[in-house]
């Protein structure tokens, strides 16, 4: 169980499903009253459908995407420094923070609530305090990171890149996170839009160890149409 408080991703998504199964069942309901069956079942039908896509989008937001993330970042050895891109309010650097007493990690954000409930500098900070741990946090923007270049071992991201309206700014975002990484350095960008064209983009810039992998339904957004991928890759290594 996590100690900070997280709120909820892309939160207005969330409300609109569950307002969507309240009136879809509302309807059902008084359909069955009006004796007309036929259309109190699909009403019934679709309401249902529409509370389990909701019932998976609380899951993922509250549970699901802190068990994924903590599996990915067990793999940390504890000396890194870690950059985590569109941080909010933690969820994934603090996981990250936990795993590095001998490292380091360090968030940067807009701290925009409509990608994240309650987002904001303060928050992240009286979370890391509630996990015990200590994080660096700038307020920036990750298609101009304030980093200088091979400055981390480790950079993440969790739903953040897709925020970037359009497709130059997303590429552009990729391409920093490649600038400020380690030669040989790992990056792990979780998003469900988008990560076809991240790889391409780090392909373009000569990064051939690269692996997008589905990270399955504890980090689906309310079914397997909004699920998740996660895009791994290496920055190459110089040689000669």
């Amino acid at each position: 169980m996590r100690r900070g408080r997280y709120g909820f991703d892309a939160p207005m998504a969330l409300l609109g499903l569950v307002a969507g199964a309240v009136v879809v069942l509302v309807l059902s309901a008084t359909s069955f009253m009006q004796d007309v069956p036929a259309a109190g079942v699909a009403f019934l039908l679709g309401g249902v459908y529409t509370s389990a896509s909701a019932a998976s989008y609380l899951y993922t937001t509250r549970r699901g995407k802190f068990a994924v993330w903590a599996e990915e970042l067990d793999r940390l050895k504890g000396d890194e420094r870690l950059l985590d891109l569109g941080c909010g309010r933690g969820a994934v650097l603090l996981l990250a923070a936990e795993r590095l007493p001998e490292g380091r990690a360090a968030g940067v954000d807009l701290w925009r609530s409509r990608d994240q409930s309650g987002n904001d500098e303060s928050v992240t900070r009286a979370n890391a305090e509630a996990e015990g741990v200590t994080v660096d946090l700038v307020t920036g923007d990750m298609r101009e990171l304030a980093f200088e270049d091979a400055s981390f071992d480790v950079v993440v991201s969790s739903l953040a890149v897709h925020n970037i309206p359009d497709a130059g700014g997303r590429a552009r975002a990729v391409r920093e996170a490649h600038r400020v990484l380690r030669p040989g350095g790992l990056l792990l960008l979780a998003d469900f839009q988008h990560t076809s064209a991240y790889e391409e983009t780090l392909r373009e810039l000569g990064v051939v160890e690269i692996r997008r992998r589905d990270l399955g339904w504890r980090f689906w957004y309310g079914g397997p149409w909004f699920r998740t991928w996660m895009l791994e890759a290496r920055k190459p290594v110089p040689t000669g």
